[in-house]
């Protein structure tokens, strides 16, 4: 009886309904005769498990398993069409294809979820050595790219995500998130605009982020430190913010009060935050800011296990098409460890993954061999019964 490969399951967790339609929109596969882009997105998907660092490598390692090509639909690779087509093929059906997985991920745990918190930052990929200079870095700035990421914690999962050069200021992508009533969202203080700020508020949801220094507020009231929270809690206040326009001249979006707590820190100057929650305990406020890090962790973890450091290509095309694959993967992973092995660690489950890639995976007993033994077992002990 035929089994599965490990690849081939992880594979059947792609929307291809999604991809085959990305891939038509933008007839990515116009002038394509045999490497079509799913033979190109199933070779950077098995390039990233595999850990692969060159194209040469992903070549020697995945031709050999011929017997496995056929029922993944696949040909051998050829490193020169790769390059080609890493250089060539638009990375918006990868996008796409990502995008799909996150609204995919997350209604695996829609109906289970109490609250919604979601952790909004970005990493810099940086580029080194020759061939990156489509960046258009000065010569003060390291080459590179950022990746914008909002991060449900709640759910573990990836919600949005956007490649940008490095000079795009963080939180213009963050004002073009569309913000969810009841849900609560925690970013750095890069983050910082008034009037962004006050879209929370008219949505229904809140905020956490880290104060300014240079912030200019005026005291409206001090409230009482709860005795568990003394001496981290330095203190809780409701303040307004002291003028109606920068100096700029732009008119300051937010109204109402907002609230600041300042909490201590052992080796470091106390940590301000400020959120539009006006009630909730301020060591409530400060846990969630603590949340924080796990965006960070999450940016850890993929470079460290996903070749997001190394390109198979230099051209722009290439590295997007590699990040946006490495972010894909990460989603396919984690999908695979809630189906098959939910008790188990993500870096556990890619480690399996990585070592065992085409190898075949025991197939259980078929339907009719359940039905046939079912039937058997019934008519055993029906006699007993009566």
């Amino acid at each position: 009886m035929y089994s599965l490969s490990r690849l081939q399951q992880v594979m059947q967790l792609l929307p291809w309904g999604t991809f085959d339609a990305a891939v038509s929109q933008h007839q990515t596969d116009r002038h394509c005769k045999r490497f079509t882009s799913r033979k190109h997105l199933l070779a950077m998907t098995c390039a990233q498990l595999s850990d692969v660092k060159s194209l040469r490598v992903l070549e020697d390692s995945f031709n050999p398993h011929v017997r496995q090509h056929y029922h993944l639909n696949a040909d051998p690779i050829r490193r020169s069409t790769l390059a080609d087509a890493n250089a060539k093929r638009s990375p918006l059906p990868f996008a796409q294809t990502a995008a799909a997985l996150m609204k995919q991920a997350g209604r695996k745990v829609r109906g289970e979820r109490q609250w919604m918190l979601y952790l909004l930052d970005s990493t810099t990929i940086r580029l080194q050595g020759r061939g990156f200079d489509w960046t258009g870095a000065s010569a003060t700035r390291d080459r590179g790219l950022k990746v914008h990421v909002l991060y449900a914690a709640h759910t573990q999962h990836l919600v949005h995500q956007n490649i940008t050069g490095v000079n795009v200021n963080d939180l213009d992508e963050g004002k073009k998130l569309a913000i969810e009533p009841g849900a609560t969202y925690v970013f750095d203080k890069g983050y910082c605009d008034y009037g962004w700020w006050g879209r929370f508020t008219q949505a229904g949801a809140r905020f956490v982020t880290r104060a300014k220094a240079n912030i200019a507020v005026t005291l409206v009231r001090e409230q009482s430190i709860a005795p568990a929270d003394q001496g981290v809690i330095l203190s809780d206040r409701i303040e307004q913010f002291k003028y109606k326009s920068n100096r700029g001249g732009h008119r300051n979006g937010y109204c109402g009060n907002i609230r600041r707590i300042e909490i201590a820190k052992t080796d470091d100057a106390p940590l301000r935050l400020v959120t539009n929650d006006l009630s909730s305990p301020a060591s409530q406020i400060a846990q969630l800011y603590k949340e924080r890090w796990k965006i960070e962790l999450l940016f850890k973890w993929i470079k460290q296990h996903l070749q997001v450091k190394r390109f198979l290509g230099r051209s722009e095309n290439a590295v997007r098409i590699q990040l946006l694959v490495a972010l894909i993967v990460y989603l396919l992973v984690l999908l695979y460890k809630n189906q098959h092995q939910p008790h188990r660690s993500l870096w556990h489950v890619l480690a399996e993954l990585r070592h065992g890639l085409m190898v075949p995976v025991q197939a259980g007993p078929s339907r009719w061999k359940r039905d046939r033994d079912r039937k058997a077992y019934i008519r055993t002990i029906q006699p007993q019964l009566l």
